[in-house]
């Protein structure tokens, strides 16, 4: 893959992939960039061993996925208070962080699996099958991740 193939991939995916991080991230915008600025990093390291099997999307997708994993394995700090959520700027971002903050909160208490089905099929209308590609899991657990993360996001949404 030549460098201007890849950076015009990633013009396209960039700002799903900021959201996908975003939710997974629990609003947390900084650190949803720093983890996507890493994944791009990793992705244009292995970018000539993108065979094209899957979309470039899906290839990505697991990339940053894995990085966020990573960062979760580092040592996360206990009961640590959740950061302010942080949508796109723009003059009501403020106003925004607070309409999404219940939704990020309720989304920081599911697992890591859950979290990420929720985040590719509800935020991003990715397939069965793309997430299934992504979070390295069967088709069938992807539904089952979708199911119990609907059933845990709603007892926690209605708290």
């Amino acid at each position: 893959m030549t460098a201007e193939r890849f950076i015009a991939e990633v013009r396209q995916q960039q700002e799903p992939l900021r959201r996908f991080l975003l939710a997974l991230c629990a609003g947390n915008g900084a650190l949803a960039d720093d983890i996507a600025q890493d994944a791009l990093v990793r992705a244009y390291v292995a970018s000539g061993s993108f065979l094209g099997l899957s979309k470039f999307s899906t290839w990505l997708f697991r990339i940053a996925y894995n990085c966020y994993i990573d960062h979760c394995r580092k040592a996360r700090p206990e009961n640590a208070p959740l950061q302010e959520a942080a949508a796109v700027p723009s003059a009501d971002s403020s106003d925004r962080s607070f309409r999404y903050q219940q939704l990020y909160q309720a989304l920081d208490k599911l697992s890591e699996k859950e979290k990420a089905a929720i985040a590719l099929f509800y935020f991003e209308d990715r397939s069965i099958k793309e997430i299934s590609a992504i979070l390295h899991i069967p088709q069938g657990t992807v539904k089952y991740q979708l199911s119990m993360g609907r059933q845990h996001l709603k007892q926690h949404i209605q708290l």
